[in-house]
């Protein structure tokens, strides 16, 4: 389990056979689990300021591996008694978004970010995502899309300020969101129309 908040952006020494090596301050044990991008992935070797963690050829499939180039971000999996922040962001990737507009509003940059239908019933209007394994906060949410205003502090230290418009990026949705969509999906006639606010109607019943 992870929080969404970068330890540090960790610098890609070399990508052969599947398996990824990294240069950090940050030094992992061999076994450890290990966020890279927002994927939670097994650090396979160590050596003397590297560490080696390796990607299935399905991860390679779902994940934006044009990302794991120059810097990634990395976050150790949570310890028990971990300040928590954040929010609670389990290292699967659902999916990949899409960089669609950048609006810079002086103090802040709005990023929108396309998801495929099938998980924009997980994005809540202020509601948490993970971009990349950045824990963020939703705006908007729009029919196909979503909003997020970043402040430049997060943007200087984090791969959004590579992000252009095109670039692909990994995505979670909220773990809760997903739990309770499922949960109650069942209990309504629109099943595969399910709103928020269906939600919210049907846990007032109880």
């Amino acid at each position: 389990m992870f929080t969404g908040l970068i330890r540090e952006m960790a610098k890609v020494v070399s990508f052969q056979n599947n398996f990824l090596t990294l240069k950090a301050k940050y030094q992992p044990k061999i076994g450890d689990s290990i966020a890279i991008n927002g994927a939670c992935l097994t650090v396979v070797r160590i050596a003397t300021g590297t560490f080696t963690v390796e990607l299935s050829p399905e991860s390679q499939k779902i994940l934006a591996m044009e990302n794991y180039k120059d810097e990634v971000h990395m976050e150790p999996a949570m310890m028990m008694g971990d300040r928590f922040e954040g929010h609670i962001v389990q290292g699967h990737v659902d999916c990949l978004g899409t960089v669609t507009s950048i609006k810079n509003n002086g103090n802040s940059t709005d990023f929108f970010i396309s998801l495929p239908s099938e998980y924009s019933k997980y994005i809540i209007p202020k509601g948490s995502v993970t971009i990349d394994g950045v824990s963020l906060t939703v705006n908007e949410v729009l029919k196909d899309s979503f909003r997020l205003t970043i402040i430049p502090h997060t943007i200087q230290n984090t791969l959004f300020k590579r992000y252009k418009v095109g670039t692909k990026v990994n995505l979670e949705t909220d773990m809760f969101a997903r739990y309770v969509y499922n949960m109650f999906k069942g209990m309504n006639q629109k099943e595969n129309n399910l709103s928020w606010s269906d939600v919210e109607g049907i846990m007032a019943r109880y």
